[in-house]
C-alpha cells in the first residue's frame, strides 16, 4: 500500500481498517465490541426495541436480549414501556451509559492523538485536511446503520 496523494479508495479503506484495528488493540475495555457499539448507537439514536438493535448491531434477537440484560444490571441501559403502546419495550441509555460512552470516545480519541503526534508535518497536515472526509464517512455509516423508519 503506497498512501500519498495518489492513493486508490482500496489503499484508503486498508489504512483506515488497519487504523482502527490499532485503536481497538490499543484501547483496553470492560464490555464486548457488540455492546459498546449497541450503547452508542442508543446515544446517537435514543430509545430502541431490542429487534431494531439486534438488526442494527447485526446480531441476533435473543443475543440482544442477553446483552440487554447485562447492560442493565451494570446501570447502562433501561427498559421502558412504549409510551403509545404498552406491549413494546424500548432500550433506553442511562446517564451513567451516556457518561461511559462518552468516556470511552475520550480514552480512543486519547489514543489516537498520541499516535497522531508522532506524525511528521506533512503527514500530520494531510491528515487534517482529511478530517471533513472522515467525519462524513461516519454520517453515512451513522445514516445506513440507523434508518430513521427503523427508530422507535
Amino acid at each position: 500500500m503506497t498512501g500519498g496523494p495518489g492513493a486508490t479508495e482500496s489503499e484508503v479503506a486498508e489504512a483506515l481498517y488497519a487504523l482502527l484495528t490499532a485503536v481497538v488493540r490499543r484501547t483496553p475495555r470492560d464490555l464486548s465490541l457488540t455492546a459498546l457499539s449497541t450503547l452508542g448507537t442508543l446515544a446517537r439514536s435514543g430509545p430502541r426495541r431490542i429487534t431494531d438493535l439486534a438488526a442494527v448491531e447485526g446480531v441476533t434477537q435473543p443475543a440482544m436480549t442477553s446483552m440487554v440484560t447485562k447492560l442493565a444490571a451494570a446501570g447502562h441501559v433501561v427498559r421502558r414501556r412504549h409510551a403509545s403502546d404498552g406491549r413494546v419495550a424500548l432500550v433506553e441509555i442511562t446517564d451513567a451509559g451516556a457518561d461511559y460512552v462518552a468516556g470511552r470516545q475520550r480514552e480512543g480519541a486519547a489514543e489516537l492523538a498520541v499516535l497522531v503526534s508522532k506524525l511528521s508535518p506533512a503527514a500530520a497536515a494531510a491528515l487534517a485536511r482529511a478530517v471533513p472526509g472522515l467525519r462524513e464517512l461516519v454520517e453515512l455509516d451513522t445514516e445506513e446503520r440507523d434508518p430513521a423508519d427503523e427508530r422507535r
